[in-house]
């Protein structure tokens, strides 16, 4: 599966998009729309450069959510899945009790495990609780919009 245009727009209203390198909350450089790869301290980039940037992570975050979910899935499904693994890394999702239910079938339970990850440095972000709502709204096929 691929990533929809409303995971994308969840993912960009979440990041947001910075054209000159920052520290995000786990202290790493950071640009674009949360693009981390090979960033340094003073870099910059185009919008152009940007979204590019976020077209070729989008391509390696629907790769781990399609090899380690081994449960079909529905679209708002899969892109809250890419959101969430985009923001926690691909390590965290092979680790995660969301991924253990996912793979025995029992997706009820998802929203709940989404919303759990709110944490970055041992403390609860307000910005990540709503990311993780979101997630979880889109998830159950719900509007998020508005978080």
């Amino acid at each position: 599966m691929n990533i929809s245009q409303e995971g994308i727009a969840l993912i960009q209203k979440f990041e947001g998009c910075s054209l000159e390198s920052y520290r995000c909350s786990a202290d790493v450089p950071t640009i674009g729309f949360g693009h981390t790869r090979g960033v340094s301290d003073g870099d910059t980039c185009s919008q152009e450069e940007a979204d590019n940037l976020l077209k070729e992570d989008l391509k390696e975050f629907e790769g781990y959510v399609n090899n380690l979910v081994d449960t079909d899935l529905t679209q708002n499904e899969f892109d809250a899945l890419v959101a969430w693994t985009f923001n926690l890394g691909p390590t965290n999702l092979k680790s995660s009790t969301l991924l253990e239910q996912l793979n025995s079938g029992e997706k009820e339970d998802a929203p709940h495990q989404i919303k759990r990850w709110n944490k970055a440095g041992g403390k609860v972000l307000d910005g990540l609780v709503r990311r993780r709502e979101a997630e979880a709204l889109l998830f159950q096929g719900e509007a998020w919009e508005n978080v």
